[in-house]
């Protein structure tokens, strides 16, 4: 009897701390979304009011640090705050570890380019593809009259024997005040992309046509992702390079042999 009344005993209490870790975990959430809200109005009110909406939150998001949250802006930029959303602070975080610092943010950046360029249907790409296995695909932001770009597509019998892919993306600088806007709407409407892409590179002028292109909504995503130049090589990892690179150099970066 004894026995019986210390298990009944137990068993209450068992379930008396189950329903108490219960309310605990779901005050928790309740605090937690309250706060989130809060924190979500406020950022809100001081970066897309303000800015009359040239400035948007596009996401929040915890970080390792109970009372810090990272903010990312529809700019490309990131910053990051306290949780009340009195204070905000523009940086990188690094984390310390045995072999050196992790810089967390450089982390997200990556991720978040690579789903950003993964949205982008291939069919609105310009792609050179080699003939043998492809070892690496790099996305490339590109105006056709930019010096850079065309050096680059100078290198690019060299990157595909290298088993380099480019994917190009349209980047003129300026948007559509740009000089070369008008020429790569010529350029992404031709029935022949890779021919005159190269052609307009080469300086030759291509025969003006009109119709529906991804040019504005590339100019657009490259902005989001903090490009100001071009060409931007965008990584297989996510990495975002700004400039030139030679072929040779690129290969070592992406470490094909």
């Amino acid at each position: 009897m004894r026995s019986l009344i210390k298990n009944s005993i137990k068993s209450v209490a068992y379930k008396t701390v189950s329903l108490l870790s219960l309310l605990l975990l779901a005050a928790v959430a309740v605090t937690t979304q309250a706060q989130d809200e809060s924190l979500r109005a406020k950022l809100v009110q001081a970066i897309e009011v303000a800015s009359q909406n040239q400035l948007q939150v596009l996401d929040i998001r915890p970080t390792a640090l109970t009372t810090i949250f990272e903010i990312e802006l529809n700019t490309g930029e990131m910053l990051y705050s306290d949780v009340s959303g009195d204070y905000l602070f523009a940086g990188d975080m690094y984390q310390t570890t045995n072999s050196g610092l992790m810089n967390l943010s450089a982390g997200t950046r990556q991720v978040r380019t690579l789903e950003k360029i993964a949205a982008i249907p291939e069919d609105q790409m310009i792609i050179f593809t080699p003939e043998t296995d492809i070892k690496a695909s790099l996305t490339v932001f590109t105006d056709v009259d930019c010096t850079y770009c065309r050096a680059l597509h100078r290198e690019m019998d060299t990157m595909l024997e290298k088993g380099i892919q480019v994917r190009y993306l349209a980047y003129p600088r300026g948007g559509e005040n740009a000089d070369s806007y008008q020429k790569m709407i010529s350029v992404w409407c031709s029935e022949d992309r890779h021919k005159s892409i190269t052609q307009a590179k080469n300086g030759q002028n291509l025969p003006e046509m009109e119709c529906e292109t991804p040019i504005l909504t590339h100019y657009a995503l490259g902005n989001e992702l903090g490009i100001t130049g071009t060409p931007a090589l965008i990584f297989p990892d996510g990495r975002l390079i700004p400039g030139f690179v030679e072929a040779d150099q690129l290969a070592t970066m992406l470490q094909i042999q």
